[in-house]
Order: C-alpha cells, then sequence, then structure tokens
C-alpha cells in the first residue's frame, strides 16, 4: 500500500492535470490552477526538507571531522545568519526586502557578489569547453569555428571597427558582417536550436507519461 497509494495519486492528477488542458471549462478549468496552489505548497514543504537535509547532512560532516568540513560550517553560518537577518527584517519593516533593512545589505554586499564570483569562475570552464569544442580537427569543428568567429566579431564593437580596415569590403558592405551574424543567429543556429528543444519536449512527454503509468518509480525512493 505504501506504493499503490502515491502510484494512484500520481495517475489520477496526472490524467486530471492533461484532461483540463484540453477542456478549460468548469469544473476542469479551475481544477488546474487549484493544482498549481497545491503545488506551490507542497514546493515550500520540500524546501522546508531540503534546509532541513542540508544541515544535518553537513552537521554529520563538522562532527565527524571528515575533510572539507570547513566549509559546511561556513555554509550553515550563512545559511542561519541569512534567514535570522531576514526574520528580523521581516519583523522590523514587514517585508524582508526593504531598501535600507539588514538583509538587503546582506543581499547586495554579499550574496550578489559571492553569485558574481561564481559565475566568473564558471566562465572560465565555458572558456575552456570551447577551446576544446572549437579545435579544427574536423569539418564539423571547423564550420563551428568559422561560425563562432564570425558571431563574435559582429558583437562587439572592435570586430566591427576591424571589418571596417578591410579594403574592400569596409568600404563597400560596411554592414555585411552584422548582416551576417545575424543570418547565423536566425537561420542555422535557431534550426539546431529548435530541434534540441523538440527533442527536449518529447522526452519530457515520454518521462512525463512513464511518471503517469506507474512505469518510473524512482520519485518513490
Amino acid at each position: 500500500m505504501k506504493r499503490e497509494i502515491p502510484l494512484g495519486i500520481t495517475f489520477i492528477t496526472g490524467i486530471l492535470v492533461i484532461v483540463t488542458f484540453f477542456i478549460p471549462h468548469r469544473p476542469f478549468g479551475d481544477f488546474q490552477q487549484r493544482v498549481l496552489i497545491w503545488f506551490s505548497i507542497v514546493a515550500g514543504f520540500t524546501m522546508l526538507l531540503g534546509i532541513d537535509s542540508l544541515i544535518r547532512g553537513h552537521g554529520k560532516k563538522i562532527q565527524r571531522r571528515q575533510e572539507g568540513w570547513g566549509y559546511s560550517v561556513a555554509l550553515i553560518a550563512g545559511v542561519v545568519s541569512t534567514v535570522g537577518v531576514g526574520l528580523y527584517s521581516w519583523a522590523r519593516w514587514g517585508t524582508p526586502f526593504q531598501l535600507g533593512s539588514p538583509f538587503m545589505y546582506m543581499y547586495t554586499y554579499a550574496i550578489i557578489p559571492l553569485e558574481s564570483t561564481m559565475f566568473a569562475i564558471l566562465s572560465f570552464f565555458i572558456a575552456s569547453a570551447a577551446y576544446r569544442a572549437f579545435r579544427a580537427k574536423t569539418m564539423e569543428a571547423t564550420l563551428l569555428l568559422v561560425a563562432a568567429i564570425i558571431v563574435m566579431l559582429g558583437r562587439v564593437p572592435a570586430g566591427t571597427d576591424l571589418y571596417h580596415l578591410i579594403p574592400y569590403f569596409g568600404s563597400h558592405h560596411p554592414g555585411a558582417l552584422m548582416e551576417f551574424q545575424e543570418w547565423i543567429m536566425d537561420v542555422p543556429q535557431l534550426a539546431a536550436k529548435r530541434g534540441i528543444m523538440i527533442g527536449a519536449y518529447l522526452g519530457a512527454i515520454a518521462m512525463s507519461l512513464r511518471i503517469i503509468l506507474g512505469i518510473e518509480r524512482t520519485y518513490l525512493s
């Protein structure tokens, strides 16, 4: 029964959501909005469970003095201080997002710089991946390299300045580089992007059907 009841609830809810999509009239039309409200409530409780699991896991790591336990201390301290400052700001100003509140001060001068640092570090991984992908070892890699160079030159002012230095094209066709990179983005890039999105949507539909029909049961573990 521990597995049959969740599978039955999943099946009934999934079928009703699909029906409400094709029949947007009472009583089905209101059910979809109600399910979205239920989803928001459940998502809130899952966030609390996630925070509890996060603190418990890193707390055990600190207790056992495992490798990197100092980072766990910093993480728990950050979570506790953020929640505490947010609750104080909410009690003092009625909302933690009030300008000048301690929470907004922490968000502006601590969280945003940390996020910027994280994305700055990710840029090095992206550059490394781009270097490996753009090595012209095959015909496809060569086309990718040429297209990437044209798009990058067409998107930055330095590329336009370099293009104007070409004797014939810079004087007779000053906007050719911009038009070419726009064509690359609007035609071949968009076609590949749509193909990837179609494949992703088909995969999502297949996974949804597997969950609704009870074939995929990993969420019960």
